[in-house]
C-alpha cells in the first residue's frame, strides 16, 4: 500500500473541550472540519498515522524522528492532566525510513531525543481521532531548521519506506498558519500574517505543492507561522502523485490562523516531481547569475570550488583587476543554498597581502570552516549562490543614530568581544535589530555597555 491521504490540520489546545471550557466555541468551523477529517480517516483504517510536528524535538541541522515502542502524553501543561495519550510507535516502518535516510547521508533518525513526551503538535490531532478509531501506529516526526527543499525529500524518503512496507498509512501535517494576524492576539499584528494565511491556504487548496517551496524563509518569519515545513515534508510524501484537493476551513479569530484541508491521492502523475524541478530551475538561475557575476565573486567560487574538489587553495591568477591585486581591505564571502545561509566568514581588517588573497582564504573558511554549519560537499557546489562584501575601515560612532541599516554595518564591541553584522540583510529592518544581533554574535548582553562602529561595503553579486 502506500499514502491512502494527507491532512493539514492545527493543533490549538483550546478545541479540546476539557481545555477550551468553552472558549472554543469561538472556532466552532475548525472544530466542525476536524471531525470531518477524523471520520474520514476512520473510514481509511490505516495501520499507522505519521504525524509531522512544530512541536515535537527540533534541530538546526537534523530531523528527529521520536525512538521507542511507546510514548505517552497529557494536557499536564495546559492544566488538564487527566487527558492522557498513550501510543504504539510502529518501529518496522521507522526503521525503515531510517535506513533509507543512513543509505543518502540523509540527516534525519531517532538520535538526541530531549522529551520523550508527546507534545501538544501532536496529541491534538490525535485527540479528535481517538474519538473516531483507534488500532492504529503512529510515527512522530519533528521539523528542522534545513530547508525547504530537505523537508520536501524527508517527505519523499517517508513516502518511499511506505511503498516499501506494505502499511496503510495516512500522513497528517500538524501546524498552525501565521501567529500574527490581530492587533488582540497573542503576538500581535503584522502585514505578513494575513497575506501569508491567504496565500498558503490558496496554495494547499490548489495542491500547488511547487510554490510551497518558493516562500522565502523571511516572509515566513515576519508572518511568524508555525506549519509551513510540516506542510512541505507532506507534499514531499505525495510527490509524483495526483492528488484531490478539498478546504474544509479557514479562522483567524483568535489572531492565529487555523487551516484544514485534505489531499486524496488519484494516481502517478509525472508532471508533479516538484524538489526535480525545483532543484533543476535554480540550477538554471545559478548558472546563469555566475555567468554573470563579476571577477570578486568568480574568484571566490573558484577558490571555494577548488579547495573542496581537491584540498588545495588555487595560486592567486593573474588575470584579475589590477586593485585586487593591489588593494588590501576586510572582505566577507557569504554562501547560500536554496535560499539559506550555508556558510559566511570575513575579516573586518585586512589580513593578507592583497584583496584577491583575502577573498581566496575567505572563501575557503565559509565553505568548510564555519562552526555553525558542516562543511559543504561537492554534490552542493551547483547550487550555492555566492556573495562577496568588500568593506571599507571601521570608524567608531557615538550613538546608534549614526547608523543606517541599508548602508551601513555595525560593530559591537566589549573589552575583548565583538560582533558584527553586514548591512542591508533580509529580514534586519531596524538599527536596535541591527545592534541586537550583533550584540549575540558577540556574547554581549543588552545591559553591558558597548563600543559602536560602522562600515560601509562594496557589494558583489
Amino acid at each position: 500500500m502506500s499514502i491512502l491521504a494527507a491532512f493539514m490540520v492545527p493543533h490549538p489546545p483550546m478545541i479540546v473541550p476539557e481545555i477550551g471550557k468553552g472558549s472554543e466555541e469561538r472556532v466552532r468551523e475548525t472544530i466542525r472540519s476536524y471531525e470531518m477529517v477524523a471520520a474520514e480517516i476512520a473510514e481509511l483504517r490505516p495501520d499507522t498515522v505519521i504525524i509531522t510536528s512544530p512541536h515535537a524535538t527540533m534541530y538546526a541541522d537534523y530531523f528527529h524522528i521520536s525512538p521507542g515502542y511507546h510514548a505517552r502524553g497529557s494536557f499536564a501543561n495546559f492544566g488538564v492532566p487527566n487527558v492522557t495519550f498513550e501510543e504504539s510507535y510502529d518501529v518496522a516502518l521507522r526503521e525503515r525510513i531510517e535506513m533509507l535516510c543512513q543509505e543518502e547521508d540523509f540527516p534525519a533518525g531517532t538520535l538526541g531525543e530531549r522529551d520523550p513526551n508527546l507534545d501538544h503538535g501532536t496529541m491534538v490531532p490525535l485527540w479528535y481521532l481517538h474519538r473516531k478509531c483507534d488500532g492504529f501506529q503512529i510515527l512522530r516526526i519533528g521539523l528542522s531548521g534545513l530547508s525547504l527543499p530537505d523537508h520536501y525529500h524527508l517527505g519523499e524518503l517517508i513516502r518511499q519506506a511506505v511503498d516499501e512496507s506494505g502499511r496503510r498509512v495516512v500522513f497528517v501535517a500538524s501546524g498552525d498558519l501565521s501567529h500574527k494576524l490581530q492587533e488582540y492576539g497573542p503576538y500581535g499584528f503584522a502585514p505578513e500574517g494575513p497575506e501569508y494565511d491567504r496565500r498558503i491556504m490558496d496554495t494547499c487548496g490548489r495542491a500547488a505543492f511547487d510554490e510551497l517551496l518558493d516562500y522565502e524563509e523571511s516572509f515566513c518569519d515576519k508572518a511568524s507561522e508555525c506549519g509551513h515545513r510540516s506542510f512541505v515534508i507532506m507534499a514531499g510524501a505525495l510527490d509524483g502523485t495526483a492528488v484531490k484537493p478539498r478546504t474544509y476551513s479557514h479562522e483567524d479569530v483568535t489572531g492565529v490562523g487555523y487551516g484544514i484541508c485534505s489531499f486524496y491521492p488519484q494516481g502517478p502523475d509525472d508532471t508533479r516531481h516538484f524538489r526535480e524541478t525545483w532543484i533543476r530551475k535554480k540550477k538554471e538561475e545559478l548558472e546563469q547569475r555566475a555567468a554573470g557575476s563579476d571577477a570578486y565573486v568568480r574568484l571566490a567560487r573558484k577558490s571555494l570550488e577548488s579547495y573542496i574538489l581537491t584540498g588545495q587553495a588555487i595560486v592567486t591568477p593573474e588575470d584579475l583587476p589590477s586593485e585586487m591585486l593591489t588593494q588590501q581591505a576586510g572582505a566577507f564571502v557569504s554562501i547560500h543554498k536554496e535560499g539559506r545561509l550555508r556558510g559566511c566568514i570575513g575579516t573586518i581588517l585586512p589580513t593578507e597581502d592583497c584583496l584577491a588573497n583575502e577573498i581566496i582564504q575567505n572563501a575557503i573558511s565559509a565553505s568548510t570552516r564555519d562552526p555553525r554549519f558542516d562543511p559543504i560537499r561537492p554534490e552542493e557546489l551547483p547550487l550555492l549562490e555566492i556573495n562577496v562584501d568588500v568593506l571599507s575601515e571601521p570608524e567608531d560612532i557615538d550613538s546608534p543614530e549614526e547608523l543606517d541599516v541599508k548602508r551601513y554595518g555595525v560593530i559591537v564591541s566589549c573589552g575583548s568581544r565583538r560582533g558584527l553584522l553586514l548591512p542591508d540583510l533580509d529580514g534586519v529592518d531596524t538599527v536596535e535589530e541591527q545592534i541586537s544581533i550583533a550584540r549575540r554574535k558577540g556574547g554581549i548582553s543588552e545591559k553591558e555597555k558597548v563600543r559602536l562602529q560602522r562600515f560601509e561595503v562594496i557589494r558583489h553579486v
